[in-house]
C-alpha cells in the first residue's frame, strides 16, 4: 500500500488506515487520524477519545513538533495539526478542522484561528485569555461533515485549566466549505 491515505492524514496509506484496516491499529486510532468515509466502526466516541487524549497535549507543542498532538490524535504535533497550521494541508473534514483547531488554541496559534473561521462570521481580531490553557479535546458527536459534505456539525467537549481550576466547554459547532476548505461557520444554540 503506497501513495496517501484517502483520510487527508497526509500519511502514506501504509503507514495510516491500512494499519487499521489489518487490525493492527485501533478504530480510536483511525478517529485520532480524521478517518472520514472508511467503513470502520467507531468504538465508544466519547470512550475513546478520553484514552488517546489521556496521553495528554503538552502546552509547549508549538515549540516541540515531536511532542504530542493536543488534538489527541496520538500522533506528533509536526505530523498532525501542526502541518495544516503551516498551510501545509487541509482539514479534509468537519471533525479534522475541529481539531486543528482546537490545537490552535491549545498553542495560541491566533492566524490559524482566524484563517479558518468562516469570512462571514469572522471577528476582526482575536485575543486569547493568557491564563486559559487548553488540555484535552473530546470529540461526542459528528453529523456530516465528510469529505464529500460541504456541511457538517461537531459537537465536542473541551477541557482547560484556568487560575488552577479545570473547566470545559461544550459546544455543537457548524462547519461548511467556503472555497473548497472546511472552515469554522458558527455554534449552535442549545
Amino acid at each position: 500500500p503506497t501513495g496517501p491515505c484517502p483520510c487527508g492524514s497526509g500519511l502514506p496509506y501504509g503507514e495510516c488506515c491500512h494499519r487499521l484496516h489489518r487490525g493492527e491499529a485501533t478504530a480510536a486510532t483511525a478517529e485520532a487520524r480524521h478517518v472520514r468515509g472508511h467503513p470502520v466502526r467507531r468504538r465508544s466516541a466519547v470512550g475513546d477519545n478520553d484514552t488517546v487524549a489521556k496521553r495528554g497535549a503538552r502546552r509547549s507543542a508549538a515549540d516541540d513538533p515531536t511532542g504530542p498532538c493536543p488534538c489527541g490524535s496520538g500522533l506528533p504535533y509536526g505530523e498532525c495539526c501542526h502541518r495544516l497550521h503551516r498551510g501545509e494541508a487541509t482539514a479534509a473534514t468537519a471533525e479534522a478542522l475541529m481539531r486543528s483547531r482546537f490545537s490552535a488554541f491549545a498553542v495560541r496559534d491566533i492566524d490559524y484561528l482566524l484563517r479558518s473561521w468562516h469570512s462571514s462570521t469572522r471577528p476582526a481580531r482575536l485575543r486569547l485569555d493568557p491564563g486559559q490553557q487548553w488540555s484535552r479535546l473530546d470529540i461526542v458527536d459528528t453529523d456530516r461533515g465528510g469529505l464529500f459534505d460541504t456541511i457538517g456539525v461537531v459537537e465536542f467537549r473541551a477541557h482547560y485549566r484556568e487560575a488552577g481550576r479545570p473547566g470545559t466547554l461544550d459546544e455543537r459547532s457548524r462547519f461548511v466549505r467556503e472555497d473548497g476548505r472546511w472552515v469554522y461557520l458558527d455554534a449552535l444554540p442549545e
